[in-house]
Protein backbone atom coordinates (compact mmCIF):
# COMPACT_ATOMS: atom_id res chain seq x y z
CA UNK A 1 0.00 0.00 0.00
CA UNK A 2 1.35 3.50 -1.21
CA UNK A 3 2.53 5.21 2.06
CA UNK A 4 0.08 7.89 1.79
CA UNK A 5 -3.21 6.26 2.03
CA UNK A 6 -1.26 4.02 4.90
CA UNK A 7 -1.52 7.41 6.48
CA UNK A 8 -5.07 7.98 5.89
CA UNK A 9 -6.17 4.88 6.84
CA UNK A 10 -4.53 5.57 10.32
CA UNK A 11 -5.58 8.84 10.51
CA UNK A 12 -8.91 9.31 9.09
CA UNK A 13 -11.05 6.82 11.39
CA UNK A 14 -9.48 8.62 14.49
CA UNK A 15 -10.60 11.80 12.75
CA UNK A 16 -13.97 10.95 12.17
CA UNK A 17 -15.34 7.78 13.96
CA UNK A 18 -18.33 6.36 13.24
CA UNK A 19 -18.73 9.64 10.51
CA UNK A 20 -16.53 7.71 8.34
CA UNK A 21 -17.90 4.59 5.88
CA UNK A 22 -15.51 3.98 3.94
CA UNK A 23 -12.08 4.69 1.74
CA UNK A 24 -11.18 4.06 -1.48
CA UNK A 25 -8.33 4.02 -3.72
CA UNK A 26 -8.60 4.23 -7.45
CA UNK A 27 -7.26 5.44 -10.42
CA UNK A 28 -3.75 4.52 -11.98
CA UNK A 29 -2.93 3.57 -8.47
CA UNK A 30 -4.49 0.67 -9.14
CA UNK A 31 -4.40 0.08 -12.76
CA UNK A 32 -1.17 -0.89 -12.31
CA UNK A 33 0.88 2.05 -14.09
CA UNK A 34 1.48 4.04 -11.41
CA UNK A 35 4.29 6.68 -12.23
CA UNK A 36 5.97 7.82 -8.92
CA UNK A 37 7.06 10.99 -10.57
CA UNK A 38 3.98 12.04 -12.53
CA UNK A 39 0.94 10.71 -11.35
CA UNK A 40 -1.57 11.28 -8.50
CA UNK A 41 -3.19 9.62 -6.10
CA UNK A 42 -7.10 9.07 -6.09
CA UNK A 43 -9.03 8.41 -3.12
CA UNK A 44 -12.78 8.64 -2.07
CA UNK A 45 -13.95 8.99 1.31
CA UNK A 46 -17.66 8.43 2.00
CA UNK A 47 -19.55 9.49 5.16
CA UNK A 48 -22.49 8.84 7.22
CA UNK A 49 -23.37 13.32 6.34
CA UNK A 50 -21.94 16.09 4.21
CA UNK A 51 -18.55 17.87 5.95
CA UNK A 52 -19.52 20.44 8.18
CA UNK A 53 -17.48 23.70 8.54
CA UNK A 54 -15.21 22.15 12.09
CA UNK A 55 -14.96 18.99 9.93
CA UNK A 56 -13.76 21.14 6.81
CA UNK A 57 -10.99 22.89 9.18
CA UNK A 58 -9.89 19.60 10.82
CA UNK A 59 -9.68 17.76 7.29
CA UNK A 60 -7.86 20.65 6.14
CA UNK A 61 -5.37 20.23 8.95
CA UNK A 62 -5.02 16.77 7.85
CA UNK A 63 -4.20 17.70 3.93
CA UNK A 64 -1.25 19.71 5.54
CA UNK A 65 0.27 17.39 7.22
CA UNK A 66 0.10 14.85 4.94
CA UNK A 67 2.14 17.33 2.66
CA UNK A 68 4.56 18.30 5.09
CA UNK A 69 5.30 14.62 5.90
CA UNK A 70 5.26 13.96 1.96
CA UNK A 71 6.59 16.68 0.45
CA UNK A 72 6.84 15.15 -2.72
CA UNK A 73 3.51 14.04 -3.44
CA UNK A 74 2.38 17.66 -2.41
CA UNK A 75 -0.19 18.83 -4.75
CA UNK A 76 -0.63 15.35 -6.20
CA UNK A 77 -2.75 14.30 -3.70
CA UNK A 78 -6.76 14.08 -4.80
CA UNK A 79 -9.09 13.43 -1.62
CA UNK A 80 -12.80 13.70 -2.77
CA UNK A 81 -15.71 13.73 0.40
CA UNK A 82 -19.06 13.08 0.26
CA UNK A 83 -21.99 11.48 2.11
CA UNK A 84 -23.35 8.07 1.73
CA UNK A 85 -27.20 10.34 0.89
CA UNK A 86 -24.89 12.14 -1.76
CA UNK A 87 -23.67 9.12 -3.66
CA UNK A 88 -27.27 7.58 -4.00
CA UNK A 89 -28.64 10.33 -4.95
CA UNK A 90 -26.33 12.03 -7.73
CA UNK A 91 -28.23 10.61 -11.04
CA UNK A 92 -31.05 13.25 -9.10
CA UNK A 93 -29.66 15.83 -7.43
CA UNK A 94 -26.75 17.80 -6.73
CA UNK A 95 -24.95 17.78 -3.53
CA UNK A 96 -21.95 18.96 -1.65
CA UNK A 97 -18.79 17.43 -2.22
CA UNK A 98 -15.57 18.46 -0.71
CA UNK A 99 -12.33 18.16 -2.30
CA UNK A 100 -9.07 18.66 -2.54
CA UNK A 101 -7.21 18.22 -6.10
CA UNK A 102 -3.82 19.07 -8.23
CA UNK A 103 -4.28 22.76 -9.22
CA UNK A 104 -6.88 23.86 -6.79
CA UNK A 105 -7.01 23.99 -2.52
CA UNK A 106 -9.52 22.25 -0.12
CA UNK A 107 -12.66 23.20 -1.21
CA UNK A 108 -16.53 22.25 -1.41
CA UNK A 109 -18.58 22.59 -4.82
CA UNK A 110 -22.33 20.41 -6.22
CA UNK A 111 -21.50 16.94 -7.33
CA UNK A 112 -23.96 15.64 -9.84
CA UNK A 113 -24.11 13.91 -13.15
CA UNK A 114 -20.49 15.15 -14.13
CA UNK A 115 -19.20 12.93 -11.39
CA UNK A 116 -20.58 9.73 -13.06
CA UNK A 117 -17.14 8.66 -14.78
CA UNK A 118 -15.81 8.81 -11.09
CA UNK A 119 -18.26 6.86 -9.62
CA UNK A 120 -18.29 4.40 -12.36
CA UNK A 121 -14.58 3.51 -12.53
CA UNK A 122 -14.62 3.20 -8.45
CA UNK A 123 -17.48 0.59 -8.55
CA UNK A 124 -15.76 -1.26 -11.28
CA UNK A 125 -12.00 -0.64 -10.37
CA UNK A 126 -11.13 0.60 -6.72
CA UNK A 127 -9.06 -1.24 -3.41
CA UNK A 128 -10.76 -0.94 -0.56
CA UNK A 129 -8.95 0.18 2.15
CA UNK A 130 -11.76 0.85 5.05
CA UNK A 131 -15.67 -0.37 4.56
CA UNK A 132 -17.53 -2.01 2.54
CA UNK A 133 -17.15 -2.82 -1.53
CA UNK A 134 -18.06 0.50 -3.06
CA UNK A 135 -20.61 -1.46 -5.62
CA UNK A 136 -22.61 -1.52 -1.93
CA UNK A 137 -22.80 2.12 -1.62
CA UNK A 138 -22.85 3.63 -5.24
CA UNK A 139 -26.08 3.08 -7.25
CA UNK A 140 -26.10 1.04 -10.72
CA UNK A 141 -24.23 2.97 -13.29
CA UNK A 142 -25.33 1.36 -16.74
CA UNK A 143 -22.56 1.10 -19.41
CA UNK A 144 -24.30 3.58 -21.59
CA UNK A 145 -24.85 6.31 -18.74
CA UNK A 146 -20.83 5.73 -18.54
CA UNK A 147 -20.75 6.34 -22.47
CA UNK A 148 -22.74 9.53 -23.08
CA UNK A 149 -20.35 10.85 -20.09
CA UNK A 150 -17.53 10.50 -21.60
CA UNK A 151 -18.56 11.92 -24.99
CA UNK A 152 -19.99 14.89 -23.28
CA UNK A 153 -16.76 15.23 -21.44
CA UNK A 154 -15.25 15.13 -24.86
CA UNK A 155 -17.78 18.18 -25.86
CA UNK A 156 -16.44 19.93 -23.13
CA UNK A 157 -12.74 19.66 -23.91
CA UNK A 158 -13.86 21.94 -27.17
CA UNK A 159 -13.49 25.00 -24.53
CA UNK A 160 -11.19 23.61 -21.80
CA UNK A 161 -8.32 22.71 -24.30
CA UNK A 162 -8.10 26.24 -24.06
CA UNK A 163 -6.48 26.58 -21.18
CA UNK A 164 -3.23 24.56 -22.27
CA UNK A 165 -2.16 27.08 -24.79
CA UNK A 166 1.19 27.83 -22.91
CA UNK A 167 1.46 24.37 -20.61
CA UNK A 168 3.30 21.46 -22.80
CA UNK A 169 2.71 18.76 -20.21
CA UNK A 170 -0.84 19.94 -20.19
CA UNK A 171 -1.28 19.59 -23.82
CA UNK A 172 -0.18 16.29 -23.07
CA UNK A 173 -3.02 15.85 -20.53
CA UNK A 174 -5.24 16.55 -23.01
CA UNK A 175 -3.70 14.53 -25.71
CA UNK A 176 -3.91 11.45 -23.77
CA UNK A 177 -7.36 11.90 -21.86
CA UNK A 178 -8.81 12.22 -25.63
CA UNK A 179 -7.32 8.46 -25.95
CA UNK A 180 -8.34 7.42 -22.75
CA UNK A 181 -11.92 9.16 -23.80
CA UNK A 182 -12.14 7.38 -27.31
CA UNK A 183 -11.38 3.74 -25.60
CA UNK A 184 -14.24 3.69 -22.74
CA UNK A 185 -16.72 5.27 -25.24
CA UNK A 186 -15.70 2.27 -27.70
CA UNK A 187 -15.18 -0.48 -25.18
CA UNK A 188 -17.73 0.93 -22.36
CA UNK A 189 -14.34 0.78 -20.16
CA UNK A 190 -12.50 3.13 -18.30
CA UNK A 191 -8.24 2.54 -18.18
CA UNK A 192 -4.95 4.09 -17.86
CA UNK A 193 -3.59 7.25 -20.12
CA UNK A 194 -0.72 4.98 -21.12
CA UNK A 195 -2.67 1.79 -21.92
CA UNK A 196 -5.28 3.96 -23.66
CA UNK A 197 -2.55 5.28 -25.40
CA UNK A 198 -1.05 2.59 -26.49
CA UNK A 199 -4.81 1.27 -27.61
CA UNK A 200 -5.50 4.60 -29.83
CA UNK A 201 -2.15 3.93 -31.54
CA UNK A 202 -3.45 0.85 -32.73
CA UNK A 203 -7.68 1.76 -33.62
CA UNK A 204 -6.81 5.33 -34.56
CA UNK A 205 -3.76 5.11 -36.46
CA UNK A 206 -3.69 8.76 -38.16
CA UNK A 207 -3.42 9.81 -34.64
CA UNK A 208 -0.46 7.81 -33.29
CA UNK A 209 2.44 10.04 -34.39
CA UNK A 210 0.45 12.73 -32.28
CA UNK A 211 -0.08 10.29 -29.21
CA UNK A 212 3.70 9.53 -29.06
CA UNK A 213 4.64 12.89 -29.42
CA UNK A 214 2.36 13.60 -25.88
CA UNK A 215 3.65 10.40 -24.03
CA UNK A 216 7.23 12.11 -24.52
CA UNK A 217 6.48 15.65 -23.43
CA UNK A 218 4.66 13.28 -20.40
CA UNK A 219 8.06 11.88 -19.77
CA UNK A 220 10.21 15.49 -20.20
CA UNK A 221 7.35 17.12 -17.93
CA UNK A 222 9.92 19.05 -15.66
CA UNK A 223 12.08 20.48 -18.50
CA UNK A 224 11.90 23.72 -19.67
CA UNK A 225 9.70 24.89 -23.23
CA UNK A 226 10.86 27.59 -24.83
CA UNK A 227 7.07 28.12 -26.66
CA UNK A 228 4.60 25.80 -25.76
CA UNK A 229 2.30 27.64 -27.78
CA UNK A 230 4.09 25.90 -30.76
CA UNK A 231 2.54 22.68 -30.11
CA UNK A 232 -0.44 23.62 -28.82
CA UNK A 233 -2.32 22.86 -32.17
CA UNK A 234 -1.73 19.20 -31.54
CA UNK A 235 -4.02 19.25 -28.63
CA UNK A 236 -6.44 21.23 -30.46
CA UNK A 237 -5.98 18.93 -33.23
CA UNK A 238 -6.95 15.58 -30.95
CA UNK A 239 -10.07 17.21 -29.32
CA UNK A 240 -11.27 18.10 -32.41
CA UNK A 241 -10.32 14.50 -33.87
CA UNK A 242 -12.26 12.38 -30.63
CA UNK A 243 -15.05 14.98 -31.10
CA UNK A 244 -16.04 13.56 -34.31
CA UNK A 245 -15.74 9.77 -33.65
CA UNK A 246 -17.05 9.51 -30.42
Amino acid sequence: MHPVITALKTQLPVLLGTELVGIYVYGSLVWGDFDPDSSDIDTLVVLASDVNKTLFQQLDAVHQTLEAQFPDWAGRIEIAYISVMALQTFKTQRSPISVISPGEPFNTKDAGLDWLINWYTIRAQSVVVHGPVAQTIIPDISVEEFRTAVRNQIDEWIDWVTYTRESRPSQAYVILTMCRALYAVQTGEQTSKIRAADWAMLHHPTQAERITKALRWRELHREAVEDATLTYPEAVAMVEYAARVR
